[in-house]
């Protein structure tokens, strides 16, 4: 067997003939230009002539290309101590989002549903099952599990079927966090997921006395949402705005925030969805894709779609934000905001799709109706398919250890590092993104996935790519507008950032 001789670490660190050394980095093609980002996902556009000069080693220390080089540490010229350390600063940064481990605990209240929507991913049951609502052990239980995470801030969310279902359900939940919760300082958050079509006045003082969050679905004008979200008497578009004016009026408007979907329907007008969210009186949208799972696999002939179609009805929908911004209406596409916070700054958004590795089970966790464990709310979505894969075990038998410290998750853990995985090791934009080993296994089969036939990759590919695109088209105003939307600031307040990467 032929000797593998390795280099030593002062090949790596000291310069031999020139008067530079490296910092780890990935490149790619964007256009015309080679585009290089390091470790912590500082990036520049260089020219391939620059590029070449760069990996050759004979950049000038005069030029300013050099200097840009030096100073988002992709190269040094002097001893390495404080380049690598103020790049480990700003990986740890990225990784922040380990610390407080599973910050996220979804509480399936009930499978009870008055909606039939057409790509819900949910495998609901009509309103009078009541054999599929969770029982006060489970939640009991499910609570005391919830609580024993280590992080400082916890969210609770309630998700059906329809949640206000079960309401009695909700209140006991929220009731009994409190007082196992009473002596500790720790930030307790309830949200609930509702359509809005049973809210009434009694469910609105609950929600105002405990400061409970509303997330609801509105996918559009009414002939999109009615077609995507039927119910009986069509419906489901008047209840759902009826619904965020009241709520508004009762909790306050920044208490209500709603979500889309993407059918086959809404491909054909993005800037009328974009729109009815402005006359809803919504700042802001998260343009999504339809998801690979429950009862939106039966019905793709109706609602399903290529990845290209996603992606030119995304920068459609994105190109009309951007206008309505500049014609003074401040507006904010939310995918793209996670997307640049990633690519602008060192701080991470705990968006679990896009970080590594992936938040299922360690950012998030799901406690079913039945008391069923699961990693994520798409885990749990096989399962009502058949596919029990993700299930992290009871509520009933299984403790906090058994549950989160099992081979499962170590196994999710390890297999969804992009460091590491095929595909993404070598990408360019791996500290942008993130992997999904749930939508890998239920899409292609295991829970690595092939990155060239992954619908995830080349969405996010593609959209990170534009969004550079735009950043570095020349345009001051989408420059200020991306920034202001990465520090939560308007317009008028925009705080200039210190270091603008990639200028």
């Amino acid at each position: 067997m032929p000797t593998v001789s390795f280099n030593q670490p002062a090949h790596f660190i000291q310069a031999t003939q020139s008067s530079y050394s490296f910092l780890p980095f990935r490149f790619i093609d964007i256009d015309d230009k080679r585009v290089v980002v390091n470790e912590v996902g500082e990036y520049l556009f260089l020219s391939p002539e620059d590029f070449e000069r760069f990996v050759s080693r004979k950049l000038n220390r005069a030029d300013g290309v050099y200097k840009d080089l030096q100073s988002k540490h992709f190269l040094f010229d002097s001893e390495p101590e404080v380049p690598v350390k103020l790049l480990a600063t700003k990986y740890r940064t990225k990784r922040g989002f380990l610390a407080g481990f599973t910050g996220l605990h979804i509480f399936v209240v009930t499978l009870r549903c008055d909606h039939s929507c057409h790509y819900c991913q949910v495998s609901r049951v009509s309103p009078d099952k009541a054999l599929f609502d969770m029982s006060q052990e489970a939640a009991s239980k499910a609570i005391d599990l919830a609580l024993k995470s280590p992080s400082e801030n916890i969210k609770i969310e309630f998700q059906g079927g329809e949640p206000l279902l079960n309401l009695p359900l909700i209140e006991f939940i929220i009731n009994e966090t409190k007082s196992r919760t009473s002596e500790k300082s720790r930030d307790i958050q309830f949200v609930i997921t509702s359509n809005l079509a049973t809210l009434n006045d009694e469910t609105l003082e609950f929600l105002k006395k405990h400061d409970i969050l509303l997330s609801t679905s509105l996918d559009g004008p009414d002939f999109i949402h009615n077609a995507n979200r039927p119910r009986p008497g069509n419906d489901s578009y008047e209840l759902t705005r009826l619904g965020i004016a009241r709520a508004r009026e009762a909790l306050g408007y920044d208490k209500v925030d709603a979500l889309m979907t993407t059918s086959q329907l809404s491909l054909g007008y993005p800037t009328e969805i974009v729109d009815e969210y402005v006359s809803a009186g919504f700042s802001n949208i998260s343009i999504r894709p339809i998801s690979p799972y429950g009862f939106a696999t039966r019905s793709l002939a109706k609602t399903g779609y290529e990845t290209e179609a996603f992606l030119d009805f995304y920068k459609k929908a994105l190109a009309h934000i951007i206008e309505l911004n500049r014609s003074g209406t401040y507006f904010i596409e939310m995918y793209a905001k996670l997307l640049l916070t990633k690519i602008l700054t060192p701080y991470p958004t705990g968006y679990v799709d896009l970080q590594s590795p992936c938040g299922a089970g360690i950012g998030a966790a799901v406690y079913n109706y039945d008391g069923d464990v699961y990693v994520s709310d798409e885990a749990r979505m096989l399962a009502e398919m058949g596919d029990r894969s993700f299930r992290l075990g009871s509520v009933h038998k299984d403790t906090y250890e058994e549950l989160f410290g099992g081979e499962l998750l170590r196994t999710l853990v390890g297999s969804s590092c992009v460091e590491s995985l095929p595909g993404c090791a070598d990408c360019a934009f791996q500290t942008y993104c993130g992997c999904d080993p749930i939508e890998n296994h239920a899409t292609q089969g295991n829970i690595f996935g092939h990155r060239p036939t992954s619908n995830f990759c080349n969405r996010n590919m593609e959209i990170i790519k534009h969004l550079l695109r735009l950043y570095e088209g020349g345009d001051e105003f989408i420059r200020n507008l991306f920034w202001s939307w990465v520090q939560n600031t308007h317009m008028n307040e925009l705080i200039p950032p210190l270091v603008t990467r990639g200028q």
